[in-house]
């Protein structure tokens, strides 16, 4: 009798133990299920995705740095000297628009995109607005591509101002 009763109380704990286990493996299984819907939320709502061949593309001047090597900014936002937008089109067209002052400059020309030792570029020749062209070589700016979202002007490379820029569009 003994014996049936401790039969009776080990089955009674195995099944406990069984019936544990299920429900742990079901929390887990809960678990893993909110952390992957998660992590889609995150994947699809954290930023928006640019692509480099998505165009129109529109570029605003975020902020303006006095040394290449160190770069020390010096302005930013509505403290820069001035204000100013690219706009790149699918069809190999770009215009350029500068605020200073009140005073609004628009230029204009053409773009390709360049890879140049294993960095990427965009390379604008001006037909309109040389006076706010911003750049070492006459005619032309290159703007070189940090990320799907920043682009950081070359003119630093010759003593000039640098121009880092956010995409928008």
């Amino acid at each position: 009798m003994i014996f049936a009763v401790n039969n009776f109380t080990l089955g009674l704990y195995l099944n406990r133990i069984h019936f544990d286990n299920i429900r742990a493996h079901l929390k887990i299984e809960k678990m893993q299920k909110v952390l992957l819907f998660l992590v889609l939320i995150a994947l699809t709502s954290c930023s928006k995705e640019f692509e480099l061949d998505q165009f129109p593309q529109e570029w605003k001047l975020i902020s303006m740095t006095a040394d290449q090597i160190t770069p020390t900014i010096i302005a930013t936002g509505s403290e820069m000297e001035w204000q100013e937008t690219y706009t790149l089109n699918s069809d190999g067209t770009f215009t350029k628009s500068r605020n200073r002052d009140g005073i609004i400059t628009d230029a204009s020309g053409t773009f390709v995109f360049k890879e140049i030792s294993n960095e990427k570029y965009f390379e604008l020749s001006f037909v309109t607005g040389i006076s706010i062209l911003t750049s070492c070589t006459p005619g032309k700016e290159m703007l070189w591509v940090k990320s799907q979202t920043k682009l950081l002007g070359t003119w630093s490379n010759c003593d000039g101002i640098g121009l880092e820029y956010e995409r928008i569009k």
